[in-house]
């Protein structure tokens, strides 16, 4: 069915249909639907949080507004808004709108959809919206699909994941959208949205609900919009009693579950590690213990934590404190010897000594200047006294002659050449002069003397 003004076809507040397209209503759906569908806005003005999007002249809400919108990708958590945008923007646009799920959907499901687009416009009017959820998901081909009908203007294309599109996204799609990150839902915009649960939804408001403590509900909820009504409703629907009184207790006493979010292959993931990483190289062991705290609370495998302690220890102590990585080995070891939930504690005993202890980075910069040379310079031939020579023809060609071995002279050194010819004036490792280093550096003075000398 073509459409021939307002609508194209009606779907009564139900989940988004597989590429159809459709036009949302502007009234609540039936009462069968999860609170969450039932509370889902239908207006920016019922829109809660994200106001650096679609607040009074926000960038989102002045293209909504003026009746044009370009292609664009939301970045933000779970729960925080991202469809429920996309359905507000088709249905405030009076546009076609598709949708694809990034899951189950394949190039041709593309192409179709792109197909039925073409279709759809009339002549000047906006382009019809291609929503695609879980754009991260979509495979290179998938998303190459996509190129010709976003730059063509074929397809408005709303993209929504959780993961940092700079890492997903191909970058000619990327190219093509503006990106708008969504931020977590404040403690009062999950609070505004509780309440008007309570108030406005048609089953809820008959059971009298009043919220007494709402620490439980917002902790369980981890800032996701979609949990928070779920939880509510869940609670409310438990309780025998016309009249409902939230408190802590009776939400941890039906939810009875790990209340933290925390997803191991997704962004929060890596937030999170990084602050733990970044904590002990910041030496704070209450922070680093905190982190490493919430990982274990989220199930994280207990080896992987283990293992960014070994890196760490070499990367941010190193020559500092060279007990560091010998430490983080042995909780390593231990780790796999003892198992869950013991291995915790060699694991604290690690993240506690190598917090406080005190850091050097330049073992991890020399490596990485080295690098940096050898990419530069390429395959610098061996000076010929440190070859090898294992034949007599080797030798006959030069090959070690002049090499001095360290342990023939005092103090098992001697001066000579170990760099390529071309960089014998080149200088890699720089010491750092923590007490630990300061011995090193002092014994690189001895042997050396002027070339060190720059480092005081």
């Amino acid at each position: 069915m073509k459409s021939s003004g307002k609508m194209a076809r009606i779907a009564f507040s139900c989940p988004l249909w597989h590429h159809e397209s459709f036009f949302l209503p502007k009234f609540v759906g039936n009462m069968s639907e999860p609170l969450a569908e039932r509370m889902r806005p239908r207006t920016l003005d019922d829109y809660i949080g994200q106001q650096h999007l679609v607040g009074e002249k926000a960038v989102l809400r002045k293209m909504i507004e003026a009746g044009r919108i370009s292609s664009f990708i939301l970045w933000g958590p779970p729960g925080v808004g991202k469809t429920t945008l996309a359905q507000i923007i088709a249905n405030k646009l009076d546009v076609p709108f598709y949708t694809l799920s990034a899951v189950t959907s394949g190039v041709k499901d593309v192409r179709d959809v792109i197909e039925k687009a073409k279709k759809a416009r009339f002549f000047n009017s906006a382009s019809p919206i291609l929503f695609i959820d879980e754009i991260h998901r979509f495979s290179k081909s998938q998303q190459d699909s996509l190129l010709g009908a976003v730059e063509k203007g074929t397809v408005t294309l709303i993209g929504a994941t959780t993961e940092n599109p700079s890492f997903e996204v191909i970058r000619p799609l990327l190219s093509r959208c503006q990106l708008y990150v969504l931020k977590p839902l404040s403690k009062e915009d999950l609070l505004r949205l509780l309440q008007r649960a309570i108030e406005k939804d048609p089953v809820i408001s008959q059971r009298h609900v009043r919220l007494e403590q709402t620490g439980a509900i917002l902790r369980y909820s981890g800032g996701d919009a979609r949990k928070l009504l779920n939880i509510l409703e869940l609670v409310v629907e438990a309780s025998t009693d016309d009249e409902v009184i939230i408190t802590d207790a009776l939400v941890e006493d039906r939810l009875q579950q790990n209340p933290l979010a925390y997803d191991k292959d997704g962004e929060m993931h890596y937030d999170i590690i990084s602050a733990f990483i970044k904590s002990i190289r910041g030496s704070d062991p209450d922070a680093a213990l905190y982190w490493m705290a919430r990982m274990i609370e989220g199930g994280e495998d207990p080896q992987f934590i283990a293992r960014r302690l070994v890196i760490s220890a070499a990367e941010d102590i190193g020559l500092a404190n060279p007990n560091a990585l010998l430490l983080a080995n042995a909780a390593f070891d231990a780790v796999m010897k003892i198992g869950w939930p013991e291995g915790r504690i060699p694991l604290a005993e690690a993240v506690v000594y190598l917090a406080s202890s005190p850091k050097s980075n330049s073992a991890y910069l020399g490596i990485g200047a080295a690098q940096k040379v050898v990419r530069t310079t390429g395959n610098l031939p061996v000076p010929l006294h440190l070859r090898n020579a294992p034949t007599s023809l080797m030798a006959e060609l030069g090959y070690s002659d002049g090499y001095k071995y360290a342990h023939d002279y005092p103090g098992h050194f001697v001066v000579q050449q170990f760099m390529p010819d071309a960089l014998t004036e080149e200088r890699l490792w720089h010491a750092q002069h923590s007490p630990s280093e300061e011995k090193l550096y002092q014994y690189m003075l001895r042997c050396w003397g002027d070339r060190f000398k720059d480092e005081q």
